[in-house]
């Protein structure tokens, strides 16, 4: 069975980052820049561990119920699109989620990452 893969890259400036791609190849998170390669497999390692446990924060909703740590903080960016931001339980941004055109396809994109974050495999960007 295919399983969802997070994808590591090095930066132009020496930094770290990574992509979780669903079975069908969609990114479904994305991450923040890390130092060194022991911090990316600790931050990979932390979507792991949270993903699957994390509660949803609507913050669209007016009045919203402010969840714990860990958590997905789902917002509006300034196009009007949704967006997600994981928490880890130390309130840290693990992972961030592309621009959604609808909350339904959003909450689509938080189950997947869901599913597939807990076994995904860890592979190294070929080198273009």
């Amino acid at each position: 069975m295919a399983t969802g893969k997070f994808v590591t890259k090095q930066t132009k400036n020496g930094g770290y980052t990574f992509n979780l791609k669903a079975s069908n190849g969609q990114v479904i998170a994305t991450s923040q820049t890390y130092k060194s390669e022991a911090t990316l497999k600790a931050g990979i390692e932390s979507v792991k561990k949270n993903a699957p446990v994390a509660a949803v924060e609507d913050q669209t909703v007016e009045g919203f119920a402010v969840e714990k740590n860990p958590k997905f903080e789902i917002y509006a960016d300034k196009k009007g699109e949704f967006r997600f931001r994981l928490k880890a339980k130390n309130g840290q941004i693990i992972a961030t989620g592309e621009g959604y055109t609808t909350m339904k396809a959003l909450k689509n994109g938080i189950a997947s990452i869901q599913k597939n974050a807990p076994d995904a495999v860890i592979v190294a960007e070929a080198a273009k």
